[in-house]
């Protein structure tokens, strides 16, 4: 067989491996290695594995995940989700649809200092789901505005997407760190602006709770204060220059471990189930990462990423059009895969051809986060909702997607804007 072939027969074993149940990292892994020694040789097979996993292992950039994973566990053990969704809910909680924004803003606080989507998710859900039904919003508006919240902590550092597209495409961390401030800030404001819409036109989907005096809110604001100081001090010194994406890390970390104490919540049992859970999160995000890098490596003998690139550059088709017909690809992707499959297998075959269309990579990698994101609420495999239903199990599936439908539309949107202004994901970057 050709290269060509090789290439495709490898992609089409490895979606059935994946439908199979096999984890991704390893069926990237199997798929590189044995594709790799059909087309070159095993004996080289086994030496470029051997490179890969030493490159990983003392890979500098590759410090950030356990340190920024460290300083989300120790700050959830302090209570900040509950915090912050109390410090919204006081200052929106009034407006009809406030509890729901409330929710959306808390849930951006917390992806600030939490790189996980799912956590997010998790948390806003235990949080602030019970206190919305309680106060008589509708299942589908409070279900959904938790899912959809969630997905911003794929956006709004420290984020583990951006890390592990950092890694795969050699961009800088910090400028993706960077890049999604803004995104994920507007982000937010789209899904508030879904809710004031949807309570307007229903009334009795969101009513509105009691209004809290400003020193009701300004004692919410001081618990959630400290951690607004460490999000600024870490984001800024990244954008700054003042340390490197690893070293904010470590500050962050340590910041989190300080924060912690002077709470009172720091125990030795919770810095052992921080550090358990970092290391568990960490082994998983090495193996997918060590997954992709060995099927990059495969790919990249099959001459696939090239012939792409090649054969749009003959259609002589408008880059604009090319990008928005990748980003279809993920929409549709994002009802079969996972937000991480998705990342790991589109990522070496896309990245070439459109920093070869002239786009910048940092621009690229948010939206491919942001295609990941729409993914997480989308049926079939949303994973934003199964998580949430796992929290609130007596709301149907069906009820939790049709919540998110109207974020969804926000979600679109939202990529249209950044599409037409570039800048607001690169003019901090360009700092």
């Amino acid at each position: 067989m050709m290269p060509i072939e090789t290439g495709f027969l490898g992609i089409l074993i490895l979606f059935t491996l994946i439908a199979l149940g096999m984890p991704i990292g390893f069926a990237m892994g199997l798929v590189g290695v044995v594709g790799f020694g059909l087309l070159i040789s095993f004996h080289a097979a086994i030496i470029k594995v051997g490179v890969i996993t030493f490159d990983l292992a003392t890979n500098y950039a590759i410090g950030t995940v356990p340190l920024f994973l460290f300083m989300a566990h120790i700050l959830f053990a302090t209570g900040i989700g509950r915090d912050l969704y109390e410090f919204a809910a006081r200052m929106l909680g009034h407006k009809r649809g406030g509890l729901a924004m409330a929710t959306v803003g808390a849930s951006a606080g917390f992806a600030s200092v939490n790189a996980s989507s799912l956590a997010t998710t998790a948390t806003m859900g235990l949080v602030a789901l019970p206190e919305m039904r309680k106060h008589g919003y509708s299942d589908s508006l409070a279900a959904g505005c938790v899912a959809a919240g969630g997905t911003i902590g794929s956006l709004i550092p420290p984020s583990g997407m951006f890390i592990i597209y950092g890694i795969l495409t050699e961009t800088s961390i910090g400028d993706m760190f960077a890049a999604g401030i803004i995104p994920g800030i507007l982000l937010a404001l789209f899904y508030m602006v879904t809710i004031a819409i949807q309570c307007r036109i229903n009334p009795d989907a969101g009513p509105a709770g009691p209004r809290f005096s400003w020193r009701e809110r300004l004692e919410g604001f001081s618990k959630t204060g400290d951690v607004i100081v460490l999000f600024f001090f870490v984001m800024g010194g990244i954008i700054w220059g003042l340390f490197t994406p690893t070293e904010a890390g470590a500050m962050g970390a340590f910041g989190a471990l300080v924060i912690a104490a002077l709470r009172r919540r720091l125990s030795v049992e919770t810095v052992r189930n921080a550090v358990y859970e970092t290391l568990k999160s960490t082994g998983m995000i090495f193996g997918i990462l060590f997954g992709a890098l060995v099927f990059n490596a495969f790919l990249t003998v099959t001459t696939i990423p090239f012939s792409i690139v090649g054969w749009v550059s003959a259609t002589d088709l408008p880059p604009q059009l090319v990008l928005l017909l990748i980003l279809v690809v993920y929409l549709f992707l994002g009802m079969i895969l996972d937000a991480s499959a998705m990342m790991t297998l589109t990522v070496p075959l896309f990245f070439p051809l459109v920093t070869g269309l002239g786009y910048d990579p940092v621009l690229f990698g948010v939206l491919v986060v942001r295609m990941t994101e729409i993914a997480l609420i989308t049926p079939p495999v949303g994973m934003n909702v199964f998580v949430l239903s796992g929290v609130a199990p007596d709301i149907h599936l069906s009820r939790i997607f049709r919540g998110t439908a109207p974020f969804v539309m926000a979600d679109i949107l939202h990529v249209a804007l950044l599409l037409a202004v570039p800048a607001l994901v690169l003019w901090l970057p360009g700092l």
